[in-house]
């Protein structure tokens, strides 16, 4: 845990504390915050207060004393529930706006960690409680120098694997025969050959499959790849090494001589909305004026709406990335949430607007990584359907 720096923020953004709270690892990112270790036996509820100004404060039952010593600040134990009350009472005293891992309307679910009751019992203190989204995209989904290297990294082994692999579509198609499942399991091989990891197998789709955004190829059955199909390509995976980040894209190809003049209009309508993304992050960040997630969102869904095939775009535009695929930073969304996070100096997320068609999808993502003054696109970009 970055004492210093998440006082710093605070004092920044007018909050007077953070105020943690877990019982039975209900909150993940207050362990991963604060630097607690996982495996702690957690069968009573601890409290940990950062003042914006003042020294933490913590609050453990006197059976899990020692669960917060790794921790600094003042230590106040408690048994009974009317001593527990009494103690999150004085330790919030002086202080009105509180910030916990709660989001208004649980509109931020992904933050939305907190229970209703433990709310009312801070509010009911007169506690003002404030969404620490912000906050958690500080301090879980920026990167470090170290980090960004991970990403390249990831992203130059990645983008090589990924023209390999339509290559290898491509022989196996007019040879042998092969099927997503296959080519699936391919990408695995390639990725345990350079020291990749992953927390899913990349998606292979084919034709009507490639419609469905969450498609996920079968071993046992297996949809054969053959002349003529059109094929996506959903491609993350991270260096095995410590602290890693995600690289994470969508390509489109096609087996055969060209595509048809239907993918061909729909991947263009979805490279122009993709683009209009990145140009819409570049142009906030190189004017230095805060942007949200939903902004991104409503231009690129905006254009899809003008080219007619809004209701064919079905999930927000982009998420964030770090050390998980989808991290805890501002997502591109004004579909699935009003995504009103701040987008963040050295955070990264995707730009991968969609059309799914009932007889084909096309998506097209791109990593970008946006810095205190620029915002640039990580890896390759894909300007045509590429031909297999």
């Amino acid at each position: 845990m970055d004492l210093p720096a998440i006082q710093a923020v605070l004092c920044e953004r007018n909050i007077d504390a953070w105020l943690f709270y877990d019982h039975h690892h209900r909150d993940p990112i207050a362990y991963r915050v604060l630097g607690l270790p996982g495996n702690l036996m957690v069968t009573r509820r601890w409290f940990y207060l950062i003042p914006a100004r003042d020294a933490p404060v913590k609050l453990v039952h006197k059976i899990e004393a020692g669960h917060l010593d790794s921790l600094p600040g003042r230590k106040v134990q408690y048994a009974g529930w009317q001593e527990l009350f009494e103690a999150v009472k004085a330790m919030l005293a002086g202080y009105r706006n509180i910030a916990m891992q709660y989001s208004p309307n649980n509109l931020v679910f992904y933050v939305s960690l907190v229970d209703g009751g433990t709310l009312e019992l801070i509010r009911g203190l007169g506690k003002n409680v404030v969404s620490s989204g912000d906050l958690v995209a500080q301090f879980e989904a920026t990167w470090t120098d170290e980090q960004i290297k991970t990403h390249y990294a990831a992203r130059d082994l990645i983008d090589g694997i990924t023209a390999e692999a339509f290559q290898e579509i491509g022989r196996r198609a007019r040879n042998s025969g092969t099927n997503e499942h296959e080519i699936q399991q391919w990408f695995m091989e390639a990725f345990r050959r350079e020291n990749l990891v992953t927390d899913d197998p990349p998606i292979v789709a084919v034709n009507a499959n490639s419609g469905n955004p969450h498609y996920e190829p079968r071993a046992d059955d297996p949809a054969p790849i053959r002349e003529g199909d059109f094929v996506l390509l959903d491609v993350w995976a991270k260096k095995n090494t410590p602290g890693a980040v995600y690289y994470d894209i969508t390509w489109m190809g096609f087996v055969g001589k060209a595509p048809s003049e239907k993918q061909r209009e729909i991947f263009e309508i979805v490279r122009s909305a993709r683009d209009v993304g990145v140009k819409t992050v570049q142009d906030a960040v190189t004017a230095g004026r805060r942007i949200a997630g939903w902004e991104v969102d409503h231009a690129v869904r905006g254009h899809i709406n003008h080219a007619g095939y809004g209701d064919y775009f079905i999930h927000r535009t982009g998420h964030s990335i770090g050390t998980e695929i989808h991290a805890n930073g501002a997502n591109m969304d004004d579909l699935e949430i009003h995504d009103e996070r701040q987008i963040l100096p050295n955070s990264c997320f995707s730009i991968e607007p969609g059309i799914y068609l009932p007889e084909f999808g096309v998506r097209s993502e791109v990593n970008v990584l946006v810095r205190p003054k620029s915002a640039e696109v990580t890896g390759k970009i894909q300007r045509e359907i590429v031909i297999i």
